[in-house]
């Protein structure tokens, strides 16, 4: 028997549906992300909140901006002139069900009120 290849847009989601699981199931990459929820922070408030390197998230950031589910609320500038960012999660929660092999991720957009 001959198996077809998926198609692109099929790749596509499984893909990102993968990636969405990966990134969700990083304990760090997780509290990175729902720190975020109720108040922006920059990478300098997430390193004081979580003492994660900073390497690291930096790593978790572009991951998470990479799937939406983080975006750049502000810019700000610091009084010598650096300038940050400061993400605020898209998302306030996420359930996930696995019944069969495509897992159906339902990501719950954060509305900023709680």
């Amino acid at each position: 028997m001959i198996k077809r290849k998926p198609s692109f847009s099929q790749l596509m989601k499984y893909n990102t549906s993968q990636k969405l699981l990966k990134t969700l199931a990083d304990a760090q990459a997780r509290a990175i992300l729902f720190s975020m929820i109720e108040e922006g922070k920059t990478t300098i408030d997430l390193y004081d909140e979580h003492r994660i390197p900073l390497s690291s998230i930096y790593k978790k950031i572009s991951e998470l901006e990479e799937l939406t589910l983080i975006k750049v609320e502000k810019r700000i500038i610091s009084d010598n002139g650096k300038k940050f960012n400061v993400y605020k999660s898209q998302i306030n929660g996420a359930d996930i069900s696995m019944r069969s092999i495509d897992p159906v991720i339902n990501l719950h957009t954060n509305s900023g009120k709680h």
